[in-house]
C-alpha cells in the first residue's frame, strides 16, 4: 500500500505571527516520527478532511495578509470598534490583529478529548495561583453542542485538539513531596497521551503538531518534556514561558498567571474609576516571598529602605491591604520568583499600575500581538540597585502614557464568566489559533 506523508511548515521565529509583517518566509521541518493511517480508505477520507481544513486556514491566511497589506488607514476605525483609544499603540498591528481575531471567531474549532476522568482530566483549580488552568478547561468543557464558540464535537472538523489535563492537580494527587521524583507525573501524563494516540488517528497523523495543552503550574514544562512528540511538536500554553527551559515562542503560547483566591476579581480593583496618577503617592511597590534568584537582590537593595515612597516588603505586615498598595502606586514591581511568571503582572494591570518586569528569559503573554513597551517597563537584574532613581526620573507625561496603555490592555487580562470578546480566555485561544495558522499540513498526491 502506498502511503502519503504529511509535510510540516512553520513560520520562522522572527515572524512568529505572520500577520504583523507583510513579507514572511516559510521553512520546512521534517518529523521522523510521523505515523500513517491504518487503511487506504481511512487515509483517503482523512486526506479529504485535512484538505478541507487546510483550505479554510489558507483563506484565513489570505484575508489576514490582505488586511496587513491594505493601503487604507483603518487603524482608528478598528481601535474604536475594539473600544480602545485611537492614540494607543499597544498593538503591533491593530488591523491585522482584528482581522485575525475575526477569522478566529468565524472559523476556529477545537476538539476536546473526552477520555479520562476528574480529578486529573476535565477540570482544574479555579481558586488559587493556578486559576487560569482550571478556568480555561472549564470554559471549553461547558460549551454545549450547537452553541456558539470554538468547541466542536466532531473531531474531523477541528483545526486543533485540546488535551484537558490539569498539571496542577496531577502534582496535587500524584507527587510525593518526599521523593523529589518527577517520574510518576511524567508517566501519568504520558499514559493519558498514549490513550489518545491509540484511540484516535488525529495525533498520529501529525505527530501531535495540531494538539495543545495548557499548564499554569511551574512544572508544566518538565512534565511535557517527558513526552517527546508533545514537547517537540505540540503547542504548549504555559505560564512558565522560559526560553532557557525549552519554551519555543514560534510554537508555544505564553499565558498570564492569574491568582483569584475566591474565583473572582478582587473587589477593590473592580470599582471605577480607579485612582488617578496624582492620587498615587507611592513611586513603586512590592510585597512577596524570597523566592528564586532575583528577589533576594531586590530585598538586599530596597527591602524596608523607603516605605513612604518606595515600599518593598518581604511580606506585607499584618493589617495592611495588598490591593490598596497597588492602587496607591504608580509602578508595581514584578520580579520573577522560582520561575519566570508572576501573578503580579495581571494584578498590576487590573490596578492600572504600570508593571515593572524584572526577569530573564521570560516570553511575555500575548507578545505576538501586544507591544509590552507601550504599557510596561522591563528592567535588567543589573539595574536593581538604581531602580528607584530610574523610575523617579521618568516624566509625568511618560508615566501617564504608560498608564493609558495599561488601561487599554486591561480587558485582555480579565477572566469573565462567561467569556467576553478579547478577554484572557479568548486571547489564549487566539494565540493557539496563530500557531495553528503557522502550521501547514500538505498531503502530496499519490
Amino acid at each position: 500500500m502506498m502511503h502519503k506523508k504529511c509535510s510540516f511548515f512553520i513560520l520562522n521565529l522572527t515572524i512568529c505571527v505572520f500577520l504583523y509583517t507583510i513579507g514572511f518566509t516559510v521553512e520546512a521541518i521534517k518529523l521522523n516520527s510521523l505515523r500513517h493511517l491504518s487503511s487506504s480508505n481511512d487515509e483517503q477520507n482523512g486526506d479529504h478532511r485535512l484538505e478541507q481544513i487546510e483550505r479554510d486556514l489558507a483563506t484565513a491566511r489570505y484575508l489576514i495578509k490582505k488586511a496587513a497589506m491594505s493601503t487604507e488607514n483603518n487603524s482608528m476605525l478598528i481601535l474604536n470598534e475594539m473600544g480602545v483609544s485611537s492614540t494607543t499603540r499597544i498593538y503591533r498591528n491593530p488591523v491585522s490583529f482584528f482581522e485575525s481575531y475575526r477569522q478566529m471567531e468565524k472559523r476556529f474549532k477545537v476538539y476536546v478529548y473526552e477520555e479520562g476522568e476528574p480529578p486529573l482530566v476535565h477540570r482544574g483549580p479555579c481558586k488559587n495561583i493556578y486559576t487560569i488552568e482550571g478556568r480555561f478547561i472549564e470554559q471549553l468543557e461547558i460549551l454545549q453542542p450547537h452553541a456558539p464558540g470554538a468547541r466542536t464535537w466532531d473531531p474531523h472538523r477541528a483545526h486543533a485538539y485540546f488535551l484537558p489535563f490539569s498539571v496542577a492537580d496531577l502534582v496535587k494527587y500524584a507527587y510525593d513531596k518526599s521523593s523529589h521524583d518527577f517520574t510518576p507525573l511524567i508517566d501519568t501524563f504520558g499514559d493519558y497521551v498514549q490513550v489518545v494516540m491509540r484511540k484516535h488517528p488525529f495525533w498520529n497523523r501529525t505527530a501531535g503538531a495540531d494538539h495543545f495543552m495548557l499548564a499554569a503550574h511551574d512544572w508544566g514544562p518538565y512534565v511535557s518534556k517527558g513526552i517527546r512528540e508533545l514537547y517537540s511538536n505540540s503547542i504548549r500554553a504555559l505560564c512558565n514561558a522560559n526560553t532557557s527551559e525549552g519554551f519555543v515562542p514560534s510554537k508555544d503560547v505564553p499565558i498570564p498567571r492569574i491568582n483569584l483566591y475566591d474565583g473572582s476579581m478582587p473587589a477593590q480593583l473592580t470599582v471605577s474609576p480607579l485612582p488617578s496618577l496624582k492620587n498615587r503617592t507611592f513611586l513603586a511597590f512590592f510585597a512577596g516571598g524570597r523566592h528564586g534568584p532575583i528577589r533576594p537582590i531586590l530585598f538586599k537593595h530596597w527591602k524596608d529602605r523607603d516605605l513612604e515612597y518606595f515600599p518593598v516588603y518581604e511580606y506585607l505586615p499584618e493589617g495592611l491591604d495588598y490591593y490598596s498598595f497597588l492602587l496607591r502606586s504608580r509602578f508595581c514591581l514584578c520580579p520573577s520568583g522560582f520561575e519566570v511568571s508572576s501573578p503580579r503582572i495581571a494584578e498590576a494591570i487590573w490596578a492600572e499600575c504600570v508593571p515593572v518586569i524584572i526577569s530573564e528569559g521570560y516570553v511575555l503573554p500575548f507578545s505576538d500581538v501586544l507591544q509590552w513597551n507601550e504599557f510596561s517597563i522591563s528592567v535588567s537584574v543589573a539595574d536593581i540597585p538604581n531602580l528607584r532613581d530610574m523610575l523617579a526620573a521618568l516624566p509625568e507625561e511618560e508615566i501617564e502614557r504608560l498608564r493609558e496603555g495599561v488601561k487599554a490592555v486591561k480587558k485582555h487580562f480579565v477572566l469573565n464568566q462567561p467569556p467576553k470578546r478579547f478577554d484572557v480566555f479568548n486571547m489564549i485561544l487566539h494565540s493557539v489559533w496563530l500557531r495553528r495558522l503557522n502550521l501547514r499540513l500538505r498531503l502530496p498526491s499519490m
